[in-house]
C-alpha cells in the first residue's frame, strides 16, 4: 500500500480525490456567497451557519485537502517535466489538448495566489476579528474596483482550471471510458461556467449597484 501512495499513479489518485473534495467545498462556498445578492439578513444567516461547531471541524480537513492537492500537483508537474520535457508537449499537441490542460499548474498557482490574498484580507478577519455585520464587511471589499476585478479574474481562472481538472480527476481514479469521457467533459464545462459566472457576478453586482 505504501508503494501505491508513492507511485505516480498513487499520487495522481490522491491529487484527484483531494481536488474533488475541494470542488464540494466550492459548491458550499459559492452557495453562501450568492446570498450576498439576496441581502444582508440572508448572507449574515449563512455566515452564522458556517460558524457552527460541526462546520468548524471541517476547516482543518479542508486546509489539509488544499495542502495535499498543491503538494502532489507540484511533485507530479516537476516529475513530468524532468521525465519528458519535449515528448510530453508534442504528445499533448498531437492529441489536441486544450489550453487549460497544458497550463493546469500555472492556473492552479494563480488561483492559489488569489486564495492567499483572500485569506489575508477577508478570511483572517472573519476568523479572528470582531465583525458584527458580515455583509457590510464583505461588500466593502467587493465595491472596490481593484479587488472586484481581481476577484473576477480569479473566478475565470478557477473555471479554466476546473474545465480540465474535473474530468481528469475521474479519469485518474479509473472512472472513465469512451462513453463517460465525453459526459464528464460536459459536466466539467458546466461546473467551470457555474463557478466562473457564479463568483464573478457577485463583485460585478456590487461594483455597479454598491452596497
Amino acid at each position: 500500500m505504501s508503494n501505491f501512495f508513492t507511485s505516480s499513479i498513487g499520487k495522481k489518485v490522491i491529487m484527484s480525490l483531494s481536488g474533488l473534495f475541494l470542488i464540494l467545498f466550492l459548491c458550499i462556498h459559492l452557495s453562501v456567497n450568492l446570498l450576498l445578492l439576496v441581502g444582508p439578513d440572508a448572507f449574515n444567516a449563512g455566515c452564522d451557519f458556517m460558524a457552527l461547531p460541526f462546520i468548524k471541524v471541517i476547516e482543518p480537513v479542508l486546509a489539509l485537502g488544499f495542502l495535499v492537492h498543491i503538494i502532489w500537483a507540484s511533485v507530479l508537474t516537476i516529475q513530468n517535466r524532468k521525465a519528458r520535457p519535449a515528448k510530453y508537449a508534442k504528445r499533448c499537441q498531437s492529441q489536441n489538448c486544450t489550453w487549460s490542460s497544458r497550463n493546469m499548474y500555472i492556473l492552479g498557482a494563480l488561483v492559489l495566489a488569489f486564495l492567499a490574498l483572500h485569506i489575508a484580507t477577508v478570511w483572517y478577519k472573519f476568523k479572528f476579528g470582531e465583525i458584527h455585520d458580515h455583509y457590510e464587511f464583505v461588500s466593502g471589499f467587493l465595491v472596490q474596483p481593484v479587488y472586484g476585478v481581481i476577484y473576477i479574474i480569479a473566478a475565470i481562472l478557477l473555471g479554466l482550471h476546473l474545465s480540465h481538472g474535473f474530468w481528469s480527476a475521474f479519469q485518474s481514479i479509473g472512472f472513465s471510458n469512451q462513453i463517460w469521457r465525453k459526459r464528464l467533459e460536459y459536466i466539467a464545462y458546466f461546473f467551470a461556467v457555474v463557478f466562473a459566472v457564479g463568483f464573478s457576478i457577485i463583485p460585478v453586482y456590487f461594483m455597479i449597484f454598491g452596497n
